[in-house]
């Protein structure tokens, strides 16, 4: 959409299938992949050598704020496209800005909590992307779990609430 019609498109927060959708199909699938990953990149972490309850502790630590990350990403990303009911967002295009996001948020969190704060560290296993210092586990995580949990919840939808690609 654009010019004077997407001003005039209802905006996805007045839609009940906007929101159906959004806590029924997109933050289960979002939530178990993003449980999926902290597990497995728990190695990459400091909070390896710590005892199993901390680091079940973190799994679910992390991925509670994962789970809030990508919601405020999400909404934004519908914000910033001017989305209007689902059946008209434009998938490809939600997922491209919430990664966007999502990543500007990684690489400063990432910075403020490994170097300036200092509340974690990256295990020696942990690749580390140039220029930016940002673990390439995380990097990696907001650009591919996004794109997947979207793209799930577009293929979990029924065929006639179907978000446009």
């Amino acid at each position: 959409m654009s010019g004077a019609s997407a001003l005039a498109a209802p905006a996805w927060f007045r839609s009940r299938d906007a929101w159906r959708w959004i806590v029924v199909r997109f933050v289960p699938s979002f939530a178990a992949l993003n449980l999926a990953w902290e597990a497995a990149q728990l190695p990459l972490y400091g909070v390896w050598e710590r005892g199993w309850q901390y680091r079940a502790f973190a799994v679910v630590h992390c991925t509670a704020g994962d789970v809030l990350i990508g919601l405020c990403a999400l909404m934004l990303a519908l914000i910033a496209t001017r989305a209007g009911w689902p059946e008209t967002w434009g998938i490809r295009r939600v997922a491209l800005v919430m990664i966007s996001i999502s990543l500007a948020y990684t690489i400063f969190s990432e910075w403020m909590n490994t170097v300036w704060r200092e509340s974690w560290a990256y295990s020696a296993w942990m690749p580390v992307v140039p220029i930016l210092g940002t673990g390439l586990s995380p990097f990696a995580q907001w650009i591919l779990i996004p794109a997947a949990a979207l793209r799930l919840s577009q293929v979990a939808a029924k065929p006639d609430r179907d978000i446009a690609i």
